[in-house]
């Protein structure tokens, strides 16, 4: 394992306070819990964001806490759910008074933990509302949606929920919209190497040097497909091609894109997908309105990328292009 850290026993605690320490005008902990980061200044009149999840997916889930964003975040160990306490310090340190919506990606633990905790803060008088994002098309048919795993497309659902949320609109106008986000995301990943865990020091899993797998998970979940690594085009048609098959656009649909890097994979990797996207889309005359191209959802250093589809019109247009303030997020 060759990794630019200290004791792997610490690498949780010592990233996020690089984190909070490189950015004090945009995140801070929370008095009562140093496993959850805050806005470092407090909103009022709002309904509070709230998400969390494992660590070793930078910059989700914490990277996205700022204004237009998220309110608070509680922080899992590497590829671990956050505890119920955790939760319930992030619901409480995120209350404006209007409640709070949770979103979160679509994991057993995840969402047992944001249950007892809303179960908690709720006996305090803190009313809440949840959104599961479920968005990863290779873990789910279309017919078992709510299956589906939560991945980088969860990160629109944050932006269109802050986004509304700081117009001071209700829990319920703000869980609606961010539900209709949920509904218009569909993704695919493909995953060329594995990650190495720090407290673990081994792969996460093993595949040969000439595969890769369609639709791995973002902890190293079993895909759809193992195959024998492709060019780029042919690759990116066919992870098009599931998209489209499971989400039915029409022409002159709008829709933003999000290439995301699984950690290892460089950007002239990801202009070369997005490059054959837009090809892909043009034929179609479906609109591609937004581009973003990077590293959005991380799994620590896997090699890999996924592809993401946001069909926006009306309010989701709105509030994905409303401004917002975030270390890793640019309109």
């Amino acid at each position: 394992m060759k990794k630019i850290i200290n004791d792997p026993g610490n690498f949780v605690e010592e990233s996020i306070e690089g984190l909070v320490k490189s950015h004090p005008d945009i995140y801070s902990f929370a008095k009562d819990n140093r496993r959850v980061i805050t806005r470092a200044t407090k909103e009022k009149n709002k309904v509070g964001i709230v998400t969390g999840g494992g660590s070793g997916h930078l910059p989700v889930f914490t990277g996205y806490i700022g204004k237009g964003f998220l309110d608070a975040c509680a922080v899992g160990s590497v590829f671990a759910s956050p505890s119920v306490e955790q939760i319930a310090s992030a619901i409480r340190n995120a209350d404006n008074g209007k409640g709070v919506l949770c979103v979160l990606g679509n994991y057993g633990g995840d969402v047992m933990n944001f249950e007892m905790a809303c179960e908690i803060t709720g006996s305090e008088g803190i009313k809440t509302k949840t959104v599961i994002v479920a968005d990863d098309i290779a873990s789910a048919s279309i017919e078992e949606k709510l299956k589906r795993r939560g991945i980088a497309g969860m990160i629109f659902v944050f932006k269109v929920a802050g986004a509304i949320a700081e117009t001071g609109a209700s829990l319920e106008d703000t869980f609606n919209l961010a539900s209709l986000a949920n509904n218009s995301i569909r993704t695919i990943g493909v995953a060329v190497s594995p990650c190495i865990l720090p407290e673990a020091g081994k792969p996460t899993f093993e595949i040969s040097d000439d595969e890769i797998e369609i639709g791995m998970g973002i902890h190293g979940e079993p895909g759809i497909k193992r195959e024998k690594i492709r060019k780029a085009d042919p690759l990116v048609d066919d992870l098009c091609k599931r998209i489209l098959d499971d989400f039915r656009l029409k022409s002159n649909d709008e829709i933003a894109i999000m290439i995301n890097s699984l950690g290892a994979t460089p950007l002239e990797e990801l202009y070369i997908t997005s490059k054959r996207v837009h090809e892909n889309f043009l034929k179609l005359n479906i609109k591609i309105i937004k581009s973003y191209i990077g590293r959005y959802a991380t799994s620590m250093e896997m090699a890999g990328m996924s592809i993401t589809l946001f069909k926006i019109d009306g309010d989701l247009k709105k509030y994905l292009f409303s401004k917002s303030e975030c270390p890793f997020w640019t309109n």
